[in-house]
C-alpha cells in the first residue's frame, strides 16, 4: 500500500505527526509512506527511518504535481488541510483522508472567548486521520533523529558548560509568543547556573542583550547552530525553558524536562508537550509545567500570533514573573 502523507510546514507541526509516520509504518502491512514537505524544513524529516521517501516541494508546482502522481498512491493523507492541499488532492484524484483542523472552534474561542475545543491532543487527532487503515497509537511519543555529523561536542559550548546547562530557547515565529527580553535577562542574571540560549539568526541580538548578564554563565548561541544541531543541544540539556515553538516539541520528542510560557497562545490549542503514554506512565509527576497568565479577558487573540501585542498591553508574557520561572526551575533542578 502506497500512501502519500502531506505536512508543509513548520517544524513544530511536522514534528508532531512523526506518530502517524511510525504507526503507519509499523501497523500497516506493506505500507510505504511517503512524505512532502516544504525544502525548508527537509532537516526535520531527513534522517526518519519510518518514511520512504521524501518529496520536497520547492520548484514549480506544475513539475511537483508531475512528480506525485507519478508515484500512482493509493492514498492521500493530508495532514495540513489548507487550500493549497485541497487543490493538490484534487489534481492528484486518489482517495484521501485529511486531519480536520477545529478552525471554527479556533475562531469562537479567539474571538468571543467560548472555549469549545475537545480536550484532545494535537497528535491523537493527528492519528485519528488513520483510523480507517486500524491505526492505534502505540503510546511511544513523537520522534526526531537527526545524523551523527549533526551531532554537538563539547567543542562547540564552552568549557563552563560542559558539566551541564539548561536550555533556554528565547526565539519565536512570532512575536507574541515571545517572553520579553528584559524578563530573560532578570532571570538569567539570577539564577545560577549555566545556560545556553537558543534561536535563530534573527534573535542573537536579543541572546547578546540577554547574555550581558553574566557573558560566562550566559552563551548566546542563537544563530550558530543548525536545527538539528540545536535539537541535539536540547537532547543533551538538563532542562528546556521554552515557548510555544518547535524546539518545545523536540524537547519532548527526547523526553527532556520542560517548561513551556505560554502568550498569545494556549495550551487549549492542544499542541502543548506530548511525550505518550508510554513514558507518562513510568513518572511519578508530568514532565513539563505550563506557566501562562490564566483568566485574561483578551487571551488567546489569535490560534497562531501576531508580531506584536494588537491592543498594546502584552499582559500575557509581561505578567509571567521571573520569580514563578526561577520557582519552576528550582523544583524541576
Amino acid at each position: 500500500m502506497k500512501l502519500l502523507l502531506i505536512r508543509f510546514s513548520s517544524i513544530g507541526d511536522i514534528v508532531l505527526t512523526t506518530p502517524v509516520i511510525r504507526c503507519l509504518k509499523k501497523q500497516v502491512p506493506d505500507a510505504e509512506v511517503h512524505f512532502v514537505t516544504k525544502e525548508a524544513f527537509l532537516p526535520v524529516v531527513a534522517h526518519n527511518p519510518y518514511i520512504d521517501k521524501l518529496h520536497l516541494w520547492a520548484h514549480s508546482r506544475e513539475l511537483m504535481v508531475h512528480e506525485l502522481a507519478g508515484e500512482n498512491y493509493d492514498y492521500i493523507i493530508d495532514l495540513h488541510h489548507n487550500a493549497r492541499t485541497l487543490r493538490l488532492k484534487r489534481e492528484l484524484k486518489k482517495k484521501s483522508y485529511s486531519f480536520y483542523k477545529l478552525n471554527i472552534e479556533k475562531y469562537i474561542y479567539t474571538s468571543i472567548k467560548l472555549n469549545i475545543l475537545p480536550k484532545v491532543h494535537i497528535v491523537d487527532r493527528y492519528l485519528d486521520t488513520v483510523g480507517p487503515f486500524g491505526v492505534k497509537n502505540d503510546g511511544a511519543g513523537l520522534d526526531y533523529f537527526i545524523s551523527a555529523k549533526e551531532e554537538t561536542t563539547k567543542h562547540d559550548i564552552p568549557a563552563s558548560h560542559h558539566a551541564g546547562y539548561i536550555a533556554c530557547v528565547i526565539g519565536a515565529a512570532l512575536g507574541t509568543k515571545k517572553w520579553p527580553v528584559n524578563k530573560w535577562k532578570e532571570f538569567a542574571g539570577r539564577l545560577d547556573h549555566p545556560l545556553i540560549l537558543l534561536g535563530g539568526k534573527e534573535d542573537a541580538g536579543s541572546g547578546r542583550e540577554i547574555a550581558s548578564a553574566d557573558p560566562v554563565k550566559i552563551y548566546n548561541a542563537c544563530g550558530k547552530f543548525s536545527i538539528n544541531e540545536s535539537a541535539d543541544l536540547v537532547r543533551k540539556a538538563k532542562l528546556i525553558i521554552t515557548h510555544d515553538t518547535g524546539l518545545m516539541h523536540i524537547a519532548a520528542a527526547y523526553k527532556r524536562p520542560v517548561i513551556s510560557l505560554w502568550g498569545n497562545t494556549v495550551p487549549s490549542f492542544g499542541m502543548y508537550p506530548y511525550y505518550g503514554d508510554n513514558f507518562l506512565s513510568a513518572q511519578q509527576r508530568l514532565p513539563y509545567d505550563i506557566l501562562q497568565v490564566n483568566k485574561l479577558w483578551c487571551r488567546p487573540c489569535s490560534k497562531i500570533g501576531y508580531a506584536k501585542c494588537p491592543l498594546g498591553h502584552f499582559k500575557c508574557m509581561q505578567q509571567i514573573e521571573v520569580a514563578d520561572v526561577l520557582d519552576a526551575v528550582k523544583k524541576r533542578l
